[in-house]
C-alpha cells in the first residue's frame, strides 16, 4: 500500500469512527510526515559512493540549491555534488493544507529569535519561531506556496545600488524561465511562460469567505489584478507553487525530473561544517561535512556554491573565517576575510491574531476539512479544501505613499486566511502564542466561525543581524531581527490595520456578519481597544514573521563596504566561492521571497556557466 493510500485509509477510519478526536488525527499526520517513506522513485537517491573531487559543490538543497544543481549538471562534463543537512521529502509534506504541521517535524531547523521586550512579547519566552527547511527542497517544503515576484522598482533599486545586471529588465527573463504558468486568464501575457520547471497556479479550491473578501476588496476600490504581471496594486486569489493541487517544492520541480542524471550526486543527512580555503592563496579547495558522526572531505575543482539560506549561509561563512574580524576573534576563528557577514538581516512581519468573526459557516475549520468527502476529493482528484495552502487564500497590495495609484510601489500586503487561530489547534503553536493570551483572547470564540488577516510590512526599514553563539556548527546562531527599530515600520503596519477594518466593513463582508473580535489582549489593557496605541501594543506582542529572512550576505559593488558578494555573487576576497540564495538580497523586495530566490538561483547558475565558458 502506498503512503498516500495508507494516509487516506488511516484518516478516513479515524474520521468515521472517532469524529471528535481531532488531536489524534493531527498527531497521526505529523507521525506520517516523520516516518513516511522516501519518494524513492522520484526524488534523486542518496549517493552511496562519492568522488573525491567534483567540479562544483552546492551546499544546501533548498530552493536555490535545487535550481543551481539542476542547471550546472546540464553540462554532462561537469560533476556536481549537492549536499543537504536534512532528510528526504515525502508525499505527506506536499499536502497543501498541512503546511503549518511541518514545523513540528525534523524537517524544520526550529530557529528562535533572541528574547526581546520590543517584539514577540506575547510569544513563549518572548521569542519568535523562525522555521526553516531542513529537508530536500528546503523551505519550499515548509512554506505556504505563495508565489509573488515583487515590483519592478525592487530590482531597479538593486541595480541603482551598483548591482549591474539586476534591474527588472534583466531579471524578468529569469522569472519567466522558472514558470510553468497555468492560470488561463493570464497565460498569454508577456510576463509569463508555460515551459519552466515550476508549476504556478491557483489552488483548485476557494472558500466562500475568500469570495466575500475579494468582493469586499473590490467594493473598497481595489481591482482584481495579476500581481505577477506589470502592476501589483489590487486583490487576487493567491498564485501558488502548486501542480494539480499538490505542493510543487523546489525539489519536485527541479530535482525529480533529473533524478537519473549521472553527473549529479545528492548527499542527504550531511551537514557541511566548514569551507576548505587555503589561508595563503584564499582559494576555496572544497568542503568538510559530517554525516552520522563521521567526517568527510570533498574537493572542488572549480567552485563551491553556498545555498544554505539566510541563516545557515552566514553561519557557515563565519565558521570558515569569513566575517566580522572582531566577532570571529571572540571565538578564536582565524579570519580569512574581514567582511560584514550576518549583517543586513531583513524579514517581512505582520501584526498577528487580527481576527474577524462571521455568522455563516464559510471558514476553513479542521472539522470541515477532515471529512470523508474532503479527503476523498483530495486523494482521488487533488481538489477540495485540502488544497488550500496552509489556509491562506487572498492577497491585497497597496501603496500608502501613493493611494489610488494602480501602478504604485506596494508597502503593505494584506494576507487573508480562510480561518483563524481557533480553526486548527496546532496553529497557535506554530507562532508560539502563550497559553495566557490564547486562553483569554481566542478560546472564547473556538466555536464561532472566524477568519484572520495579516497586515504585512513589505518594505521594512529595520534590519537585524545573525551572530555566532559558538564556533561549533552544531550550535544554532543568535538571531536579532531588530523589528520595529525604525518607527516608520510600526506606522505602516497600523495603516494596514486601518485598511483591513475598511475592507471588512464593506457590504460583501457585512452580509455574512463580519465584525472585529474585540477581547483585549493581556498586556495591552492599559490602552483603549481600537486605538493606534492599543494596536501597536498588540503588534509588539503578536509579531508574526512571514518567513522571509534575507540579506545576510549582501550583494553589492566594490564600493559598497557592507557587501559580502559582488554582483556576480562571488564572495569578496575568496576565490572559487559564491553565495546563491536569499542571503544575497541587498534590499528585501515587496514579495514573498521564494519566487525571488528561484530567480536569483536561475540567474546565478547562468553567471557560473558564463564565467566558465559553457554555452548550451
Amino acid at each position: 500500500m502506498s503512503l498516500m493510500h495508507l494516509l487516506w485509509h488511516c484518516l478516513l477510519v479515524t474520521t468515521w469512527f472517532r469524529p471528535t478526536n481531532q488531536q489524534s488525527i493531527l498527531e497521526g499526520m505529523i507521525k506520517l510526515v516523520m516516518e513516511g517513506e522516501n519518494q524513492a522513485t522520484t526524488e534523486p537517491e542518496d549517493a552511496q559512493n562519492l568522488y573525491s573531487e567534483y567540479d562544483f559543490i552546492v551546499v544546501g538543497a533548498g530552493t536555490a540549491g535545487c535550481v543551481v544543481a539542476n542547471r550546472l549538471s546540464e553540462n554532462p562534463d561537469w560533476r556536481v555534488l549537492l549536499i543537504e543537512a536534512g532528510r528526504p521529502e515525502n508525499y505527506v509534506m506536499d499536502m497543501p493544507i498541512i503546511a503549518n504541521y511541518l514545523q513540528f517535524t525534523d524537517s524544520n531547523w526550529k530557529y528562535k529569535t533572541e528574547p526581546s521586550d520590543k517584539y514577540c512579547m506575547g510569544l513563549d519566552n518572548k521569542q519568535c519561531n523562525w522555521p526553516r527547511g531542513k529537508v530536500i527542497g528546503g523551505s519550499s517544503v515548509l512554506n505556504y506556496m505563495i508565489y509573488t515576484r515583487g515590483n519592478r522598482r525592487d530590482y531597479d533599486n538593486w541595480a541603482a545600488l551598483g548591482n549591474a545586471g539586476w534591474s527588472f529588465e534583466d531579471v524578468l527573463p529569469y522569472f519567466k524561465k522558472i514558470e510553468n504558468f497555468t492560470i488561463d486568464e493570464y497565460k498569454n501575457s508577456e510576463y509569463h511562460n508555460d515551459k519552466g520547471y515550476l508549476a504556478v497556479s491557483y489552488s483548485p479550491y476557494r472558500s466562500k469567505v475568500a469570495d466575500a473578501i475579494i468582493d469586499a476588496s473590490q467594493e473598497a476600490g481595489f481591482p482584481y489584478v495579476d500581481y505577477n504581471g506589470p502592476k501589483q496594486i489590487g486583490v487576487s486569489q493567491l498564485q501558488v507553487s502548486m501542480r494539480d493541487g499538490v505542493r510543487e517544492s523546489a525539489s519536485r520541480a527541479y530535482l525529480h525530473p533529473i533524478r537519473n542524471r549521472p553527473n549529479l550526486h545528492v548527499k542527504k543527512y550531511s551537514m557541511v561544517t566548514k569551507l576548505l580555503i587555503d589561508p595563503s592563496t584564499k582559494k576555496t579547495k572544497g568542503v568538510e561535512f559530517e554525516r552520522f558522526g563521521k567526517r568527510y572531505l570533498i574537493e572542488s575543482k572549480k567552485e563551491v556554491i553556498v545555498s544554505a539560506g539566510a541563516i545557515n549561509s552566514p553561519q557557515l561563512l563565519m565558521l570558515s573565517g569569513i566575517g566580522p574580524k572582531k566577532h570571529l576573534s571572540e571565538f578564536g576563528i582565524p579570519v580569512l576575510k574581514n567582511s560584514r557577514v550576518g549583517f543586513n538581516l531583513m524579514d517581512h512581519i505582520a501584526l498577528g491574531g487580527l481576527t474577524f468573526i462571521i455568522d455563516k459557516p464559510y471558514t476553513l475549520t479542521l472539522d470541515r476539512m477532515l471529512t470523508a468527502e474532503s479527503l476523498g476529493m483530495y486523494f482521488n482528484h487533488h481538489k477540495g479544501p485540502m488544497t488550500v495552502p496552509g489556509g491562506c487564500e487572498v492577497v491585497l497590495f497597496t501603496d500608502f505613499e501613493r493611494p489610488g495609484d494602480l501602478d504604485g510601489y506596494p508597502d503593505m500586503e494584506l494576507l487573508f486566511q480562510g480561518g483563524s487561530l481557533v480553526s486548527d489547534p496546532l496553529l497557535r503553536k506554530d507562532f508560539g502564542i502563550t497559553d495566557q493570551i490564547y486562553d483569554e483572547v481566542y478560546k472564547p470564540i473556538e466555536k464561532i466561525d472566524s477568519f484572520m488577516v495579516f497586515p504585512m510590512l513589505l518594505r521594512p526599514k529595520s534590519v537585524g543581524r545573525i551572530m555566532l553563539k559558538s564556533r561549533s556548527h552544531k550550535t544554532k546562531p543568535r538571531i536579532f531581527p531588530n523589528y520595529f527599530a525604525d518607527r516608520k515600520d510600526m506606522d505602516t503596519i497600523i495603516k494596514g490595520l486601518r485598511l483591513t477594518l475598511n475592507i471588512t466593513s464593506q457590504p460583501a463582508l457585512k452580509k455574512i456578519g463580519s465584525k472585529l473580535h474585540t477581547i483585549p489582549m493581556p498586556g495591552c489593557k492599559q490602552y483603549t481597544f481600537g486605538t493606534d496605541e492599543y494596536f501597536e501594543c498588540m503588534a509588539r506582542h503578536l509579531t508574526f514573521t512571514i518567513y522571509h529572512q534575507s540579506g545576510t550576505c549582501r550583494m553589492g559593488p566594490p564600493s559598497d563596504k557592507k557587501a559580502v558578494v559582488d554582483p556576480r555573487l562571488r564572495v569578496y576576497g575568496i576565490e572559487g566561492l559564491r553565495v546563491i540564495d536569499a542571503s544575497i538580497i541587498p534590499e528585501i523586495p515587496a514579495a514573498h521571497t521564494n519566487a525571488p530566490t528561484f530567480m536569483i538561483a536561475e540567474k546565478g547558475a547562468d553567471m557560473i556557466k558564463e564565467d566558465w565558458g559553457w554555452k548550451q
